[in-house]
């Protein structure tokens, strides 16, 4: 195994996974909106998700895939039209003082679901993937830890994003602060979203 490869795989990975983002975002927005414990299931959906993301890149299916005329701005449009959707539940989520246990949290259905749409976890993928060789002139030994190395990243990364939102929200404990927080956290999901549309 190449260490410096596997170093150079971890420092990429901290940055891509830990860049703010639709997944980080999101991640902030409801651990503000709805609590950190509250919102790990959705924070499991999202890393299972890259799991998919990541055996998807792996072998090559996203490259057919994006290969097919037209295919990339109907990804993309969809997974807008997602984002869209999750903000709106983040903005309009009561503040946490407010009727906790009633609000629907995002589930893991919901995290799967946006990992799968998100354009910049799929790019994130091919970058760290096609960038570093830990094994050489072994292909699975080496898509094999990349993943591992990924996921453990992802994990991590996404923990402290809940946390940190989580944090906010309780810090700002009035009903207005917490509102403001949400929806704070909504435009910023938006806005990370945006950025993905090809310019």
């Amino acid at each position: 195994m190449d260490s410096d490869a596997l170093i150079a795989l971890i420092l990429a990975g901290l940055v891509l996974a830990g860049s703010p983002g639709p997944n980080t975002m999101s991640l902030a927005a409801a651990g503000a909106a709805f609590g950190a414990r509250r919102s790990v299931p959705f924070m499991g959906g999202l890393a299972v998700g890259m799991l998919g993301v990541m055996a998807l890149v792996a072998s090559g299916v996203v490259a057919l895939l994006l290969a097919v005329p037209g295919i990339a701005p109907v990804a993309t449009i969809a997974a807008l039209l997602y984002f869209v959707y999750l903000a709106w539940r983040i903005a309009t989520a009561p503040p946490l003082t407010d009727g906790a246990a009633e609000r629907r949290v995002p589930s893991v259905t919901d995290g799967l679901l946006q990992s799968f749409v998100n354009p910049k976890g799929y790019a994130a993928m091919l970058a760290l993937f096609a960038s570093h060789t830990l094994i050489a002139d072994k292909l699975l030994a080496d898509a094999a830890l990349k993943i591992a190395v990924a996921f453990a990243i992802i994990v991590l990364v996404n923990a402290i994003w809940l946390v940190v939102g989580a944090a906010l929200a309780r810090f700002f404990r009035s009903p207005r602060a917490n509102r403001i927080i949400n929806i704070s956290f909504a435009v910023l999901l938006l806005a990370s979203a945006a950025l993905l549309i090809p310019h």
